[in-house]
């Protein structure tokens, strides 16, 4: 696998293809992406490099503030992404990884958080369907159907789909498009939406599916 990148979401928008079609894209900012460390099967255990992304931040503590002084890269968020079939020599600590690692047309994986939707029902967090609004119903139009069994086994099986939280979670969307890269300007334009709000970290891998 190739090296993935960190990035910003900045927002969506659209652009126009040569045949006048119109594509709905998300901007993702990568800029300041820094290598800032080498993982080696000889030493860790597996191949991946880590890298970082240079942000303000004034959550840091001590070992991360001396970990950043060391290699001497401003400090950032950090992620590891393995490689495979790729020689290690061919990276250093300290080099700046561009929106060029990637190609126009090129199928991606994007992580991150999704936005958060608080305390919701069965009909918004599982796409439930209401029950009866009349007919005797006076009090269950949006709940959730019955939960259990009698006797046997005479409780609520685990994982049964039911009210709570809603998004913050961590969520992968696969094999999205690359419609444009700005390289001068280190913006990557994806095809479609990706997890989290406007300004939330997200990271950038080659399709494991494509």
């Amino acid at each position: 696998m190739s090296i993935g990148l960190i990035g910003k979401k900045s927002g969506m928008s659209r652009l126009f293809l040569e045949d006048g079609e119109s594509v709905p894209v998300t901007a993702v900012s990568v800029c300041g992406n820094f290598i800032s460390g080498i993982k080696t099967k000889e030493k860790n255990g597996y191949d991946a490099i880590q890298l970082s992304k240079t942000e303000k931040s004034n959550n840091l503590n001590k070992s991360q503030i001396e970990f950043f002084k060391k290699i001497n890269i401003t400090p950032g968020s950090l992620a590891e992404f393995r490689i495979a079939n790729q020689n290690e020599s061919s990276f250093e600590i300290g080099n700046h990884i561009t929106a060029d690692i990637f190609e126009v047309g090129q199928y991606v994986d994007i992580s991150g958080t999704s936005k958060g939707k608080g305390y919701a029902g069965v009909i918004k967090r599982h796409n439930f369907s209401m029950q009866d609004a009349t007919h005797g119903n006076s009090l269950s139009h949006r709940a959730h159907g019955s939960i259990g069994q009698c006797q046997t086994p005479g409780r609520v099986w685990k994982g049964k789909k039911m009210s709570g939280q809603m998004g913050n979670v961590k969520k992968t969307v696969q094999n999205l498009k690359i419609v444009e890269i700005d390289v001068e300007n280190n913006v990557i334009y994806i095809k479609g939406s990706v997890p989290g709000f406007n300004g939330s970290q997200i990271q950038i891998k080659p399709s494991v599916k494509k």
